[in-house]
């Protein structure tokens, strides 16, 4: 036999939620038996669920001594605010629905060196794709974006890693793009393509916490050679800019490099042994939800934007 949809819900135990709509459809309809039509329920179990309601609120919600009952004042109160409830509870299935439209706030956490300003494209499509997401950008050091995505203060975070690293568990890291990093000077510099060189020569990089320049720092120090660091900057133009000036040597991505300096403006310095690959990611915490959507956008668009920017060097 087939067990009936009442059954199947008193199964599962009393829902207040189930029993605040069964009261804003009674006060809806007018009638118990026109509110059981709307719910697809039998009358005895619309009953039940306002005498439920009742029993745990501990008030009488309809007068009785008419015929057929209807809202006391208390009960029309109360359907007052089960209906903000309801639409609140409608809006938060909607927020944990991957299936929902995406809406509301989207915490983007960037790494320093991808905050340039091409970075606006791929976050303009977003907001021209799903009008309905706000968009909050951080900027900061991969490690520390990474404790914001797991302290719960970030949704997403693009950063760089070096190629066959990822971030630390339970985050989970979604590679977009590939590039490298590359030592660079201004040709008046000069400075030799050696490890004793360079050694000898100020540097200009990321101020400690940033993975790539320890992963220099590291291939330095395992060539017996310490780098004189005359600049900390967070800022890639900046950088760069210091670099063609002739303040020091610097590590940047090929790419950003081939894009924002002309050629003859900028060199390459290859020591032996050198060769430092990265990653562009997209490190989170978790689902998103209604919000999935927005983060394999942000993925798709980052992903072409690297394409073309190589196309077009």
């Amino acid at each position: 036999m087939p067990v009936s949809h009442d059954r199947r819900r008193n199964e599962k135990g009393p829902n207040v939620l189930d029993d605040l709509r069964a009261l804003v459809e009674f006060a809806h309809a007018g009638s118990i038996a026109a509110a059981a039509d709307r719910l697809f329920r039998t009358p005895s179990a619309i009953t039940r669920q306002v005498q439920r309601l009742e029993a745990g609120l501990g008030a009488e919600l309809l007068d009785r001594s008419v015929k057929p009952p209807r809202l006391n004042p208390l009960g029309a109160k109360i359907v007052e605010q089960a209906r903000d409830l309801l639409q609140r509870a409608e809006g938060l299935k909607s927020l944990a629905s991957s299936h929902s439209e995406p809406a509301g706030l989207l915490r983007i956490g960037l790494a320093h060196a991808l905050a340039e300003d091409n970075v606006l494209i791929p976050l303009q499509a977003i907001s021209r794709r799903y009008p309905k997401i706000r968009l909050r950008l951080l900027s900061d050091l991969t490690g520390d974006l990474f404790s914001r995505l797991l302290a719960g203060e970030l949704d997403v975070a693009a950063v760089l890693l070096p190629e066959g690293k990822t971030a630390p568990p339970p985050l989970t890291t979604h590679i977009v793009a590939t590039d490298r990093m590359e030592i660079v000077e201004a040709p008046k510099a000069e400075v030799g393509h050696d490890w004793k060189s360079l050694g000898a020569a100020p540097w200009v990089l990321n101020p400690p916490g940033c993975m790539l320049r320890a992963f220099l720092l590291d291939q330095m120090d395992r060539m017996g050679s310490t780098p004189k660091i005359t600049a900390e900057i967070h800022n890639l133009h900046l950088q760069l800019a210091f670099v063609r000036s002739g303040y020091g040597v610097g590590l940047l991505p090929a790419r950003f490099v081939a894009l924002h300096s002309p050629a003859d403006a900028i060199r390459a310095v290859r020591p032996p042994g050198f060769a430092l690959q990265m990653t562009v990611a997209i490190v989170r915490a978790g689902p998103l939800g209604a919000l999935e959507r927005a983060v394999e956008s942000l993925q798709h668009e980052l992903r072409r934007l690297f394409q073309s920017d190589e196309l077009g060097a």
